[in-house]
Parts: structure tokens; C-alpha cells; sequence
């Protein structure tokens, strides 16, 4: 699966770990994985100008997502097929979504990765206009994220478990190291 992302809003943040959620965004959706997905993020002017552009919307908003024109909407992104299925944008602004994050009792990157994971699902043609559809989706969009954070909490458990197995097993190799008796060497 390819992800691509670009940073063009001037704020340093945790791109690769944007990325690992829209990786596991589409790996639970069941996308192939030849699927290409851009995520740009960018400044609130860029954003507004966008937002203003493709929604008829005034102001800048905290995430777009932009479907390839060229997806078949009869063949699912998660089909199997000869080629990589050209999935989308998503455009982030990370400057509209850190005062979501403060509203919302927790940091700008677990804010970036609920819109991440909120433009994966519009991508792949889920939307939140009525309100059988918003449950479906903020559902869906929640299940994703608690299953992320699950899995990454896990993934750090064993790294540490394997980090500490290797050192007390370098301990025991160093201990069995000095118990040996020292080779014979033949000065003559």
C-alpha cells in the first residue's frame, strides 16, 4: 500500500505515525493493498481557499477528502484487480484541528488521526449528511481508532517485553561469559 505525505503546513508533527493509521484505516477496511493514498497537510489559508473552492464553504475546515475522479464507484477500492486503485486525498490543516483537539480534551495528533481515519471513510464513500449515515460512519470511524490505539498499545508491551527480556538475557550471557574459565594459551 502505497502513502504518500506531504507537510506543507509549516507545524511539525508525527507524519509517519499518520500515515501507520491510515495504513491500518485501510488494511481494516479490507483495500487492497496496491491502493495509493495522498495525504497533504496544510496551512488555514490553503484550507479555506479549498474549502471555499470545492464545498461552496467560507473559512478553512479541519479535513477534505478528494475521491479520484477515475474510481470506478461500481468497483469497490478493495476489489481485487490488475492494477493499483488510485484511492484519493485527504487534506489535513493542522492549525483548524489543534483547537478541535484542546475542545476535545486531547492532543493535535489524536486529533489528526480521527480526521485521517475520517477521510480513509470518505474515500471509500461513506458520509455523515443523514443520520443513519452519521452513526454508520462515526461508528465505524471510532471502532477504527480504539482498534489502533489497542494495537499500537500492544506493539509497544511486546517491544518493551522484548527489550527487557534482552537485557536480562545479555546480563546472564555476560554472567556466564565471566564464569569461564580463560583459554590456555600456548606461549610456546
Amino acid at each position: 500500500m502505497s502513502i504518500e505525505i506531504a507537510n506543507e503546513a509549516g507545524v511539525g508533527v508525527d507524519e509517519a505515525s499518520i500515515v501507520a493509521v491510515a495504513r491500518f484505516a485501510l488494511d481494516r477496511m479490507g483495500v487492497s493493498p496496491l491502493a495509493e493514498l495522498s495525504v497533504l497537510l496544510v496551512e488555514l489559508d490553503v484550507m479555506a481557499d479549498l474549502h471555499e473552492r470545492w464545498m461552496d464553504l467560507p473559512g478553512p475546515t479541519d479535513v477534505m477528502a478528494f475521491p479520484m475522479d477515475e474510481l470506478d464507484s461500481a468497483r469497490r477500492p478493495d476489489a481485487a484487480g490488475v492494477g493499483p486503485a488510485l484511492l484519493g486525498d485527504i487534506v489535513l490543516c493542522p492549525a483548524f484541528a489543534k483547537d478541535q483537539a484542546r475542545k476535545a480534551g486531547h492532543g493535535l495528533l489524536d486529533e489528526l488521526h480521527l480526521l485521517t481515519v475520517h477521510g480513509v471513510l470518505h474515500l471509500l464513500g461513506y458520509d455523515h449528511a443523514e443520520p443513519a449515515e452519521e452513526r454508520e460512519m462515526f461508528t465505524l470511524q471510532n471502532r477504527i481508532l480504539a482498534d489502533y490505539r489497542e494495537a499500537k498499545e500492544s506493539a509497544t508491551r511486546a517491544a518493551e517485553q522484548r527489550s527487557n527480556d534482552d537485557r536480562v538475557l545479555g546480563a546472564v550471557g555476560l554472567a556466564e561469559e565471566e564464569d569461564k574459565p580463560a583459554p590456555d594459551v600456548d606461549a610456546g
